[in-house]
Parts: structure tokens; sequence; C-alpha cells
């Protein structure tokens, strides 16, 4: 296909009934979940896990972003391929298989290497779920749809917080760090055989006269489009705050205010989780709605909330009581991911159908380099940095600088980014 086309953009859903399409989104939810308590159960389990391995701030930014950010973005354009050219279902059970083995193997781990390794093997799984459910949503979903569908996605990264935090936090305390990691990991492998079992691939929209395109063709394609540009730039500045935030602030509540793990696992359970998945459906529920409105909406939308939850992160460092604290956090932490279903949904009305999962990889590239690769570590070095001066309290203002600095320049970049989309829903080639 040659990028100067003008692509195919046949956005109506095949005849799968409503029942099946929803139940597909359902289990693809399911594996979101299942993706993101192996990924964050070791935010709540790093205090026990630097304790018994001696490990500094700065290897635990390491052991939570850079090394799975590296392996999750390294592989995450290839599997994205894979799912642009051949089976997303197949390549999803395979993906959940492999990343839930990994996340037992790192219960296993008797060094840091050892479990840096593991959290490796996580990431090369993790890259290949997003980009083939994203794509499957994508043509079961017409495109007045497809940011609630989204929406409903990406509320797996908060219910798999939720779970991982109030799994992690009692297990931690009842059995150990071990056994947590091996009792949230194992169960995904039946997850994995349950989609092999029961998914079907759904048929692609407008795919009969497209051809598979090149890294590069969507790469140039993208690049060539500003809206596109700084909506990326935007998602990853405000992924170092979200990724901040659900890294580091369980040891900021143990080492500012002194709770425990099962105490702060309830508790970030039910902000993150509860509220941190409302948040995230809404913002793609009010941007379907405000979209037919006016189709820079659902960039406006997440610019205005991020600005609105900035006060509320500054008292949330700032207060020197834990129950006040955690209230006001209630806020920033459910919506600092509404951005997600809405940046997706406009990415993927910039990109025809075969371009649409290695959209989505690019995007989560971005996410990750900047947001888990750099935000955690540049945290923990940070906290070290400060260590010296400010001992125990060092972390404090670590997340007060990092965490507020990405949310508002994430903001602005939502902004330009919606300057150079049209006012109106257009076909393809309707941004710049």
């Amino acid at each position: 296909m040659n990028s100067a086309q003008p692509p195919v953009q046949m956005d109506v859903p095949t005849a799968t009934s409503s029942g099946r399409r929803y139940y597909i989104l359902a289990l693809l939810t399911f594996a979101y979940v299942f993706n993101f308590v192996d990924r964050q159960i070791i935010a709540i389990l790093q205090d026990p896990i630097k304790a018994e391995f001696s490990l500094s701030d700065t290897q635990l930014g390491l052991l939570n972003g850079f090394a799975f950010a590296l392996f999750y973005v390294g592989f995450g354009l290839p599997l994205a391929r894979w799912a642009d050219a051949g089976n997303r279902r197949n390549l999803l059970a395979w993906a959940v298989a492999l990343w839930s083995l990994m996340t037992a193997l790192c219960g296993l781990a008797q060094n840091y290497v050892q479990l840096l390794l593991a959290r490796m093997g996580v990431g090369v799984g993790e890259a290949g779920c997003s980009p083939a459910a994203h794509s499957m949503i994508s043509d079961l979903f017409p495109v007045e749809q497809r940011a609630t569908a989204l929406g409903v996605y990406s509320v797996g990264v908060n219910v798999g917080i939720l779970a991982g935090f109030i799994a992690g936090g009692w297990l931690n305390e009842v059995y150990g760090w071990r056994v947590a990691l091996m009792a949230v990991g194992l169960p995904g492998l039946l997850l994995a055989l349950w989609i092999r079992i029961s998914v079907p691939e759904p048929e692609r929209l407008g795919a009969v006269t497209e051809s598979l395109v090149s890294f590069k063709q969507v790469l140039v394609h993208l690049w060539s489009l500003r809206s596109a540009r700084w909506l990326a730039l935007g998602c990853g500045l405000t992924s170092v705050a979200g990724y901040g935030l659900a890294n580091w602030m369980p040891s900021f509540l143990i080492r500012s205010h002194g709770m425990g793990t099962a105490e702060l696992g309830v508790w970030l359970a039910l902000i993150a989780g509860v509220g941190g998945g409302l948040g995230t459906f809404l913002g793609g529920l009010l941007a379907d709605r405000l979209g037919q409105r006016d189709a820079r909406w659902p960039l406006w939308l997440p610019a205005g909330v991020l600005c609105t939850a900035l006060p509320f992160l500054v008292l949330t460092f700032l207060l020197p009581s834990k129950l006040p604290a955690l209230l006001i956090y209630i806020f920033p932490a459910s919506v600092i991911s509404c951005y997600l279903a809405p940046a997706i949904a406009v990415l993927h009305g910039l990109a025809p159908n075969r371009m649409r999962a290695m959209a989505s990889a690019m995007l989560f590239l971005v996410i990750n380099i900047i947001g888990l690769g750099v935000g955690p570590v540049a945290i923990g070095l940070f906290s070290d940095l400060l260590s010296a001066s400010l001992g125990a309290e060092s972390l404090r203002y670590s997340l007060l600088i990092i965490v507020c600095a990405g949310t508002a320049a994430g903001a602005v970049c939502f902004l330009v980014a919606a300057r150079y989309l049209p006012s109106r829903p257009a076909a393809h080639g309707g941004a710049v």
C-alpha cells in the first residue's frame, strides 16, 4: 500500500452479534486486568524486596521501569506487526501465557539480577497484549462507539491495580513477596487457554483491498501529522505522572506515613482501582459524546481534567497527615488515566485499519519509553540524590517535582494536538 494513497476506511462493524461483541470485549478487558496485576504488583512489594536484596531506590526504579519498558518497547513493534499481519487472538493467548509464567518466576528469584531478568520476560509477554486488543476492538465497534469500548478495555488498568494492591498487600504480610508473585502469575496460564479456545478472530474492516504496510510507512504517516506527534508526546509525559504514582505511592505511604502493605493495599485499591476505573471509563464515554459536537473534545477533555488535578497532587505530597493526604489523592488518582481511551480513539481515526495495531504499538512505545522507562527511574534517582539532606522524606519531594511536572506538560501537549484536528469528525487525512 502506498502511504500517499488514501486508505480504505470502512468503519462499519461486521455481523458479529452484539452479545458476542461484548463478550469478546469483556475477555480482552479481563486479559488487561491480568496484565496490570502482574505489571504493578511489584510496586507494593518493592520495599520488602529492597530490604532482602539491599537495593537502592534507583535499582528499584530500574526494576519497575526501565528493565520492563526496554523489553516491552523492543518487542512491542514486531509483535504489533504480527497483529496487523496475522491472527490477533493467537498472539494475545501466547502473550498472556508468557507474562504470567515470567511473573511466577519472579517469585523464585534468588538475587537482583535474576529478578531483573524475569521482569524483562514479563515485559516481552505484555508487549503483545494491547496492540492486538486495540485492533480487535476497532474492528468490533463502529467509530462512534470506539472510545467507549476502548475506555471499557482501559479500565483493566485500574481493576488490575486494584487486584494487585489488595492481593499483593495481603499475601505479602501473610506469606511473603515470593508467594504473592507466584499466586498472581500462575492463574494467567488458564486465562491464556480460555482466550485461545473461546475468542474468535474478528473480521478486519476494510482489509480486503489493503496490503500490509511496513513499519516505515506507519512511522512516516503518523510523523507527518502534527496532531499525532503532539498527542503521543502528551501521552508520554502524562504517563510519567501515572507510572510514577503507580510505582512509588506505596513506598511513599510506607516511608512518610508509616502504613503497612495490607492497609495501604486496600486504600490504593479503592482509590486507584475503583476511582481510577470510573475515571478511565468516563473519559472514553465523554470523549465519544462530546466528540460528536467537536472532534477536538477528546483531547480538550483530558487537558482540562489534568489541569484541575494539579493542585490536588501538590496537596497529596505536602500534607503531613495520612488521612487528609489519602482523601485528597482520590481525585487525581481517579482521573490520571482519563486520557488513554480518547487518545487511542483519536489515533485510530488518523490511521487506516492495517496500521492500527502498529499505531497503538508506537503510541505505547512513546508511553513506555518516556513514562515507564524514564519516570520511575527518575523518581528513584532524585530520591537517592535528595536522601542525604531529606532522609526518608526524599521520596515525597521527588514525587512532587516529577509527577506534577509530567501532569502539567501532558495537558499542554493535548491542547496543542487538538489545534491540528478538524472541528468535525473527518475522513482520514482531515487532520494535520
